[in-house]
């Protein structure tokens, strides 16, 4: 069985100041049956992962391909693991949207994370055109298979459904769109992997909050969250991490 993972993603947000939030999460009684990881702001990993302490893991929100070189303001995958993170977000739609990121760069990015000792969290999810179309499985099945590259690691391998057009927005599909899709998933990584594929992870994204986080998490091959705004407070985020370990 997959194991559970509760994960916070910042974002664009986060100064020092926030980091009373991070403290707040580590003070909180820690969960028995799921994992607890913040992705944050580069700016903030290493002090993050100073106060936690190993309490929470602390993660990055992308990483470059390459290991090093002449990639003005690009932090690469062993920077991260430098400054305190486990963890990478890889191929969040945001960054595919806004910085173009084409599957092929992404599965290099994962290849990059794993060879530097991080999880890769590889993101997919289609948008409301491509769902409205009918077309999610077939574009959420052709982002997986573009985005792992032969030679990617299922046990440093964590896949997050986050369909664009439920993020941020407060909509979220239906419980049989979310287990149609990770039923979709589960059996393109079983195809791929073998039997290492029951351990991978999947995570369901898009507008999770605690009013909503206990019915997500009690559908089947739903093994967490992904979760956006409500990780900034901690809460909200505690709430939903105790929803997890409950489920």
């Amino acid at each position: 069985m997959a194991r559970r993972l509760a994960a916070g993603n910042w974002k664009m947000h986060g100064l020092s100041a926030d980091l009373a939030e991070v403290e707040a999460l580590c003070a909180a009684p820690q969960p028995e049956r799921c994992e607890v990881l913040l992705c944050l702001p580069a700016t903030l990993i290493d002090r993050a992962a100073r106060l936690s302490a190993g309490r929470i893991a602390i993660g990055g929100e992308d990483c470059h391909a390459n290991p090093q070189g002449a990639h003005t303001g690009d932090i690469s995958a062993a920077m991260l693991k430098d400054a305190g993170a486990s963890h990478v977000i890889l191929g969040h739609s945001e960054r595919r949207a806004d910085h173009g990121e084409s599957d092929a760069l992404v599965a290099a990015k994962v290849l990059a994370a794993q060879a530097a000792g991080l999880v890769a969290i590889l993101c997919v999810g289609e948008t409301l055109a491509e769902r409205d179309a009918g077309r999610t499985l077939e574009v959420v099945s052709a982002q997986l298979a573009g985005s792992l590259a032969q030679g990617a690691d299922p046990a440093n391998l964590v896949v997050a459904y986050e369909p664009v057009w439920a993020i941020g927005t407060g909509r979220v599909p239906v419980e049989g769109d979310i287990l149609a899709v990770h039923a979709a998933l589960r059996a393109d990584l079983s195809a791929r992997f073998g039997a290492a594929a029951a351990d991978i992870p999947l995570l369901y994204g898009g507008s999770v909050k605690p009013e909503n986080a206990a019915q997500i998490f009690a559908l089947k091959d739903v093994d967490g969250a992904l979760v956006g705004g409500a990780s900034l407070k901690a809460a909200d985020f505690a709430q939903i991490i105790a929803a997890l370990n409950a489920a």
